[in-house]
């Protein structure tokens, strides 16, 4: 992976402050490339959102610059066994609204996350389905009795936000989803957490306002229990066109800018009032492909779904060109996706070949397959959600094109391309995925297993792929408590995406982020602008 940059000068390993600084009145505001679609915790696991999360709500642990595990609402936790394991919480916090912080407020929001009806493909419910008991032997200490071993259980418990039980109308509080454990009342929508009335969190921040479309303002959490965030006030503005957020930072109507275009950095290169950063990301684009046999978008002459044929797969794979998209698209500031995690993080598999460009041989195998004369297909993607997206996206429809496969474009905010995919609407589709866990199973529990939502796999396998063998190898990984062990057999699991081809990985993005001079932003691997690591020298 390309080492940090920043101004053309080697940056040291990324050190991560949950809060930094001395309080002081300033201000703080910052132009982001792809907005929050909620203030919501648990609506949808989207990294817009979930950063916006971070200012508000505290999960029991939290994750550092490089996505490794630290304390947060949990000051220690303990495995005590296969399946069990033992946090204590601090006793000092409370939430915004003054109500105490305790383990009922845990066990309330993970029932929430299971019966959070608005919530986009069962987003963080993964743990929370994997819970046999959570018991409290006081206040201040929960214990977990998983019905599988969870080896990655505080990580995956670092993804859930608390929030305060006082916002609904409840008896007593115990983990009984199925008697929605303890509650009488309504569970909270994404519109009452949007409109202001529920979001309720301990974090550094309190929503002030959320306008959809306009911006986020936040305001200082005086009863935070941490240290006093450096900003009074932050706020956040959408705006998708990188050349009006880089013209909005030159103009001084904003601080901190994410993804300028790249071939744009030369503008501030130089320049004494503005410096950037650019820090390497575990997010891969990748196309999904539907394996239904009455596929909405794929027309084959044959009435066949083509996607079915690993052949078909493998030549797609091959119709790509992913060092001219990294380079003349992404600016070199991307590198060509191999597996579904970058090469060196853990579960991934060492010295993996780069995925072959071969157009030529991309046909032969179309031939193979029965399709000589290819076939069509409507192409969906985004245009606002990843960095450059709709450019990627056209490079990839002409890509396949060249080999026969005549491929339509449709290309579309994400606020509609997410409701649509959920809603198995598309034959194939590009997405992104950031490893929340920085290891290989994040992408291949999701996406990639036979759907399976008692277990809490697959939940966002839109196209209906399903694998027995792989199933098999991702289950005991997932099982394994064991490093060594977890991580061959993730390996392997990956080793069998990659042969059968369900999904195309295409690059691992870079993040860029570019400031006014007199701040500093180390970056994040999980792509997150966290407001509190953003610090001032002034």
């Amino acid at each position: 992976m390309t080492p940090h940059m920043r101004r053309g000068r080697l940056l040291g390993a990324l050190a991560f402050t949950l809060l930094a600084g001395t309080a002081s009145a300033e201000d703080l505001t910052i132009a982001l490339s792809s907005e929050p679609t909620a203030v919501d915790p648990h609506y949808h696991d989207l990294s817009s959102n979930n950063a916006l999360t971070m200012h508000v709500f505290d999960a029991l642990l939290t994750t550092d610059a490089q996505q490794k595990v630290q304390p947060n609402l949990a000051t220690r936790w303990t495995n005590e066994g296969p399946t069990t394991w033992r946090f204590e919480l601090r006793d000092d916090v409370v939430f915004s609204d003054g109500t105490p912080f305790t383990a009922e407020d845990v066990i309330f929001s993970y029932c929430r996350v299971l019966n959070n009806e608005t919530a986009v493909s069962g987003s963080f419910d993964e743990a929370i389905k994997n819970m046999a008991s959570i018991e409290t032997p006081d206040d201040h200490t929960l214990v977990f009795e998983t019905n599988e071993p969870d080896p990655l259980l505080p990580i995956r418990l670092a993804q859930i936000a608390i929030i305060s039980d006082e916002i609904v109308e409840h008896g007593e509080i115990s983990f009984d989803p199925e008697s929605a454990c303890g509650v009488t009342g309504a569970w909270p929508t994404v519109n009452d957490f949007n409109d202001g009335s529920v979001a309720v969190g301990t974090g550094p921040y309190a929503i002030e306002s959320y306008v959809k479309g306009s911006g986020i303002d936040l305001v200082r959490n005086e009863r935070y229990f941490g240290e006093t965030p450096e900003w009074e006030r932050v706020s956040f503005k959408p705006v998708p066109n990188a050349g009006p957020r880089l013209a909005g930072l030159l103009s001084g109507d904003y601080d901190v800018i994410e993804n300028p275009a790249a071939r744009d950095l030369s503008r501030i290169e130089g320049s004494d009032d503005y410096e950037y950063v650019i820090t390497p990301s575990s997010r891969v684009i990748y196309l999904q492909l539907d394996m239904r046999d009455d596929s909405p978008f794929v027309d084959a002459p044959d009435g066949s779904n083509p996607f079915q044929d690993v052949r078909v797969r493998r030549a797609m794979s091959m119709a790509i060109d992913r060092e001219a998209i990294v380079e003349r698209i992404m600016d070199d500031a991307a590198a060509p996706a191999n597996q579904f995690l970058p090469a060196g993080m853990f579960g991934t598999i060492a010295d993996a070949p780069a995925l072959e460009y071969d157009p030529e041989r991309a046909r032969e195998l179309l031939a193979e397959a029965g399709y000589p004369d290819g076939f069509s297909v409507t192409f969906h993607a985004t245009n606002d959600r990843y960095i450059n997206d709709a450019q990627v996206a056209q490079a990839v429809a002409q890509f396949f094109t060249r080999i026969g496969i005549e491929t339509e474009l449709d290309a579309m905010t994400r606020s509609i391309f997410f409701s649509r995919r959920s809603g198995r609407e598309f034959s194939l589709s590009m997405g992104g995925w950031g490893s929340d866990t920085g290891e290989a199973s994040s992408f291949l529990r999701q996406w990639v297993p036979t759907t399976d939502d008692v277990a809490g796999l697959g939940g966002s396998n839109y196209g209906g792929w399903s694998d027995p063998e792989f199933d098999v190898v991702l289950r005991e990984a997932i099982a394994t408590m064991d490093d060594a062990e977890r991580e061959a057999l993730l390996q392997q699991a990956g080793a069998r995406v990659l042969e059968q081809m369900p999904y195309i990985p295409l690059h691992y993005e870079s993040t860029i982020w570019a400031f006014r001079s007199g701040l500093d932003y180390q970056g994040r691997a999980d792509q997150y602008t966290l407001a509190t690591a953003i610090t001032s020298d002034e």
